[in-house]
């Protein structure tokens, strides 16, 4: 399949109305995809606004509660601060699309082995709560969306951001149909952990090596083991020395090949993966979408031969 075929889910009408003091976390997203565009990694014929998610899909995993606070935008403060993005009419929209990102990119990837969503990721909102930037967990409404729709049976969910995926891991404890597999830094956000069915948690300063070791132990056995229809990558690039937040020492030649691990194993097993974004905070902007445009490119590349 040529690349250039192969849809890229994304919208960034919802991000510019938002105030300049919640950019931060989210100006990425616009860069990324200049980004891809400019150096012919994407064509702007790819590039597909996924509209946005139904409520139907919202409540297959957040509680009824939970969302009417958010539509409604009564939200109490201390939820707010936990989310740390404004709960406003256009923040909701851009929730709700970032979700149909991934909710699109599921059914494109079941259809030609690939989904990019340039958004998403977002796994730290539990059912009746958010926190850490993530206000509806994309890959869990998608999952539940795809199991409903009895378009899969088995799904592996493979979270490489820093961060450990303490929402899916919560969400999805007591269901064989979705296995959790996170790989994260011990000693950073969130300080409670929860449990994933699989955990992998690194001490402070881990470099390339230990990290793409383990990491190169660990797929074959997941994918083996589990016989995934559908991966959902969570690829947040906060795994590099440079971010702010993440504590591991990962260069971004180690974070792409950390990418290139995760898209090949997936091929050579022919299991579709959709790829989320996920973290990024260093200080630079440049490396931050240097390392998501990385991870893009590899799974184009390795899937343009599905």
């Amino acid at each position: 399949m040529d690349q250039a075929t192969i849809p890229i889910f994304f919208s960034d009408k919802y991000l510019y109305s938002l105030p300049e003091s919640h950019r931060f976390p989210i100006d990425k997203y616009v860069l990324v995809k200049e980004q891809l565009l400019y150096q012919g990694i994407i064509l702007e014929n790819q590039v597909i606004d996924p509209g946005l998610c139904t409520e139907e899909d919202v409540l297959r995993v957040h509680t009824s509660e939970y969302w009417k606070a958010i539509k409604t935008l009564s939200l109490p403060p201390r939820m707010v601060r936990r989310i740390g993005l404004p709960n406003t009419e256009t923040s909701v929209k851009r929730a709700r699309n970032s979700v149909a990102g991934t909710i699109v990119a599921a059914e494109a990837a079941l259809r030609t082995g690939l989904g990019i969503n340039l958004a998403g990721g977002t796994h730290h909102a539990y059912a009746d709560r958010g926190e850490g930037f993530s206000t509806l967990n994309d890959i869990a409404i998608t999952s539940r969306r795809l199991l409903a729709k009895e378009l899969v049976e088995r799904i592996l969910i493979v979270d490489l951001d820093v961060h450990q995926g303490n929402g899916n891991a919560v969400i999805f404890q007591n269901d064989p149909s979705v296995f959790t597999f996170s790989m994260h830094g011990k000693d950073n956000y969130p300080l409670k952990k929860e449990q994933s069915d699989w955990d992998i948690a690194l001490p402070t300063g881990t470099s390339d090596d230990e990290y793409l070791k383990l990491l190169e132990d660990a797929l074959p056995k997941l994918l083996e083991r589990q016989q995934p229809q559908i991966v959902f990558y969570q690829s947040g690039v906060d795994v590099l020395a440079t971010d702010k937040l993440g504590k591991l020492s990962l260069t971004k030649a180690g974070c792409h090949r950390r990418d290139e691990l995760v898209f090949r194993h997936c091929s050579l097993n022919s299991v579709p993966i959709v790829t989320t974004m996920g973290g990024g905070y260093s200080e630079r902007i440049a490396d931050i979408v240097d390392a998501h445009c990385n991870t893009i490119e590899a799974g184009l590349a390795i899937y343009s031969d599905y």
